[in-house]
């Protein structure tokens, strides 16, 4: 028997986790990273390239330190969603609580191509949620949908 497909996230819930991760962690405001889309499944992030973010002033390329830190984002971003989905018996208040211990473990960042362009894309997802600890894979997509650099992230949960 197939699972049933997690159910959407409440109003409440997208609007107090967009909060918290645009806003609320100032850098990835400083950044200006986005949420696209918020799924249990999967998360979708954008980035739009600034002059302050260029790495490479002759390429105009992305910093490779923005790469990193906006993949890192997202799949802390993935692990929220992942949890709140495990606990959507709770109201939505109560579970934007469960993510005050959430923190990097381990971080891999594989650099494939130049990060040139306008704006970024970026997706991730939970691999595996334990109880203390969530395994993540990200992406980071450049202009048509080209893959530059892919990420894989490992985050304490409890």
């Amino acid at each position: 028997m197939k699972p049933a497909p997690p159910l959407p996230f409440e109003d409440e819930f997208v609007a107090g986790l967009r909060d918290i991760f645009e806003h609320k962690i100032l850098f990835n405001r400083l950044l200006g990273l986005e949420i696209v889309d918020l799924a249990p499944e999967q998360v979708t992030g954008r980035i739009a390239m600034r002059p302050e973010l260029v790495g490479h002033y002759a390429h105009n390329r992305l910093h490779g330190g923005v790469i990193s830190a906006t993949l890192d984002a997202m799949g802390g971003l993935a692990v929220m969603a992942a949890i709140g989905a495990r606990h959507m018996d709770e109201p939505a208040a109560q579970r934007l609580q469960r993510f005050s211990k959430l923190g990097t473990i381990d971080l891999r960042i594989d650099y494939l191509r130049p990060a040139i362009g306008e704006a970024f894309t970026l997706q991730a997802e939970v691999i595996r949620l334990g109880s203390r600890v969530a395994n993540t894979r990200m992406a980071f997509h450049g202009p048509g949908g080209k893959l530059l650099s892919v990420g894989a992230g490992v985050y304490v949960v409890s």
